[in-house]
């Protein structure tokens, strides 16, 4: 039976509308009266929302912060003076309103139904087969399509719009009944609440929270003094729980759609609809694959096991489904699920196992980490013996005991961490168990270790200092990305460390050939190779790069630009008033006042100080070159996947060369250059902005002047 007979609104086209056009407020205005005044807030709205769906559907802000600022201030002093005008899509709504007394139940027409599930190749194989004698069984001979989607480890809702506005939000439920959460979705900042054509559309999608925010969450719930969330998921369900919808407005969340609801005119694929939705100005995935075979289907889920973990959201699978909606109306659907759709599940990312031990780990900036040692266990793949426990203010939350066993799970997929402590399976084994005091003095120098103000982390404040520390400093000063140093590899850090060679960063200028000399296992040709990659960093050294590398706060190698296009050199930036830094820094847009903060407090710093007069004394004193020609004057490029040469390389020459290096693909960039294994976001970006993409030999022609 289809989706249409079994009771699904029909989605109807209607005037399109794109940009923020008099004609879209109009047509916006048209549906609540025709005041001229209230046309004017109407319009107002229109044209905030548009500009809130192109900052976080498109990532292509067509107008400044300060300037949307000014607007939505505007609009609230408006409805301040008018609030009987308000209108439930205002972008006002999006900060939360009057807690609920609880959410209303919502019975949908068309069910919610749950996906079988499949675990390997053979369970692919299978499934495919199904669906190849299915239809051959209702005289369909054609091979069918298969569209391959990410399984968002979020919530499930059904979005309902009403002449293009949305009206309505329901969760999952048990599939038939779900519950009203309209006025906490209103808060999640890409879901669209007028669309771009005014449709009455029923829409399903996956609410999510990205995994940055998701860190970033818990690191200010630690800091708090409550218990962290265990995963993004538990996190999405627990905020959209919330019956004050200005808590959640406070927290991140994210909607993808996957799914229509009813048939759209002219549209026989699920592709189709896809890019419909996509038109209508609806958040989707902007990677989905489509395969014509069993062996590419097959091809495409090994792909997805390693990429899995660069998404900025949790995946614990794939969703593959029929593409033809023909098709799909000849398989038809079991009891429970449909027969066109499975998913896909990757290997079990928890796990349980012993916690043998407990070891310190210090960071480059002091902080004392404790780090599990475990028995052996195979997880997502891989064997874990070594896990994060992030913090002693965590550990005392788990109340985990060295003799546990433990819930481990991979954060992101990549680091693992302890989840919670299986506290059931101590019965019996309490004289095998031993408590883990915090320490108190650092592992590495001895020293009292300290607690910051607003901090959960133990830090070494470095006043010996701290070995580990500046092993760890000197090891990302001198990485590619920063000064890009070669030869210095961690044993030679640490013997120099050791050997008293190095006492901070600027020592590195100061070694000697016979001081090397003097080192263990360290030949002539070798002390060479290092002294003249020392003496290549001083004299390519650029202040963006000097900046990167001294690893400030917050200063990441874009931001480090950002700085070195105010500051040309480093003597220049020595010399300002930390303060005036600070107030240039913030103006600079998304720069922040944390961010400017951070830089302030470095230079501010006495030992700062010091080392950076140390620096300009051993002969490094960077400039940030101004290129005035050059084959690339003018243009932007971005890079993925890998090149013959480090990314660090090709990035001098083409500032050398008069361009730009940027680490993302936005419709102000010129060429995106591709390697081997390219990222398939960046690839994405640039077909939808129309950037060309360059292979590294036409890269090189551009290089030397001439056509790619």
């Amino acid at each position: 039976m289809s989706a249409k007979k079994k009771g699904a609104s029909k989605a109807a086209t209607g005037t399109s509308a794109s940009g923020v056009e008099k004609v879209e407020a109009k047509a916006t205005a048209g549906l609540f009266g025709s005041d001229g005044n209230r046309d004017e807030y109407l319009a107002l709205v229109a044209e905030l929302l548009e500009h809130d769906r192109r900052y976080y559907v498109d990532n292509d802000p067509s107008i400044a912060d300060f300037e949307y600022d000014q607007k939505k201030k505007q609009l609230e002093a408006i409805e301040a003076a008018h609030p009987d005008w308000v209108v439930a899509h205002s972008p006002t709504r999006r900060v939360g309103h009057t807690p609920l007394s609880g959410f209303v139940k919502v019975e949908r027409a068309v069910a919610m139904l749950s996906l079988d599930n499949t675990y390997s190749a053979g369970d692919l194989t299978d499934f495919f087969g199904r669906v190849v004698r299915g239809l051959q069984g209702a005289g369909d001979r054609r091979s069918p399509e298969l569209v391959v989607e990410p399984k968002i480890d979020g919530i499930g809702i059904e979005l309902t719009y009403k002449a293009g506005v949305f009206v309505l939000g329901a969760t999952r439920g048990d599939g038939l009944i779900g519950e009203d959460v309209t006025q906490n979705l209103r808060t999640v900042k890409n879901l669209p609440m007028i669309l771009k054509e005014k449709v009455d559309l029923l829409v399903r999608g996956e609410v999510y929270m990205p995994r940055e925010a998701f860190d970033k969450l818990n690191v200010e719930r630690l800091a708090a003094g409550e218990e962290p969330f265990k995963n993004p998921r538990n996190a999405t369900g627990g905020t959209l729980k919330q019956l004050d919808s200005r808590i959640v407005a406070k927290r991140p969340l994210r909607v993808l759609v996957y799914e229509v609801v009813g048939d759209a005119p002219g549209i026989a694929t699920h592709s189709g609809l896809l890019d419909y939705l996509r038109r209508l100005g609806l958040p989707v995935y902007p990677d989905t694959k489509t395969v014509g075979s069993l062996d590419a289907l097959l091809k495409e889920v090994t792909v997805w096991q390693d990429k899995r973990a660069s998404l900025p959201f949790e995946v614990d699978g794939l969703v593959l489904k029929v593409n033809d909606l023909g098709q799909r109306e000849q398989l038809g659907f079991t009891a429970r699920a449909p027969r066109w759709a499975i998913a896909y599940k990757f290997p079990a990312q928890q796990a349980t196992t012993k916690l043998l031990d407990v070891e310190l780990g210090v960071g480059r900036t002091g902080v004392v980490t404790p780090v599990a040692v475990l028995q052996p266990v195979e997880l997502a793949g891989t064997t874990v013996s070594r896990a994060s426990m992030h913090n002693w203010d965590q550990m005392s939350r788990l109340g985990v005991m060295v003799g546990d066993f433990v819930l481990v799970e991979k954060a992101g997929e990549i680091i693992p961490q302890i989840l919670a402590v299986v506290k059931e399976r101590r019965q019996g084994r309490e004289s095998e168990l031993r408590p883990i005091p915090p320490p108190t003095k650092c592992p590495e120098c001895g020293d009292t270790l300290i607690k910051r103000p607003g901090e959960v982390a133990l830090r070494c404040p470095n006043t010996k200092p701290c070995p580990r520390q500046l092993r760890e400093a000197v090891t990302f000063f001198c990485n590619r990305d920063a000064m890009n140093i070669t030869g210095l590899g961690d044993k030679l850090v640490e013997s120099l460390v050791t050997a008293g060679l190095i006492k901070d960063l600027a020592d590195l200028f100061a070694l000697t050939r016979a001081a090397l000399l003097r080192l263990p296992r360290l030949g002539e040709k070798s002390v060479d190779n290092v002294l003249a990659a020392i003496a290549t960093g001083r004299t390519e050294a650029t202040l963006s790069r000097f900046l990167t590398a001294l690893g400030i706060p917050g200063i990441g190698w874009v931001w480090a630009q950002k700085i070195a296009e105010q500051y040309s050199s480093l003597d220049s930036l020595l010399k300002a008033d930390p303060e005036a830094v600070y107030r240039d820094l913030v103006g600079i847009h998304g720069f922040g006042d944390e961010r400017a903060g951070a830089v302030r407090d470095y230079l501010s710093d006495p030992q700062t100080q010091a080392l950076l007069r140390k620096f300009i004394t051993l002969g490094l004193s960077p400039n940030e070159p101004v290129v005035s020609t050059g084959p690339l004057l003018g243009k932007t490029f971005c890079i993925t996947g890998t090149l013959s040469k480090p990314r660090g390389d090709f990035q001098k020459r083409i500032e050398a060369a008069g361009g730009k290096f940027t680490s993302s693909v936005t419709k102000k960039t010129s060429y995106l250059v591709i390697g081997a294994d390219p990222g398939e976001d960046k690839r994405t970006a640039a077909t939808k902005h129309g950037v060309p993409i360059l292979e590294e030999a036409a890269l090189e022609a551009l290089l030397s002047g001439k056509s790619p």
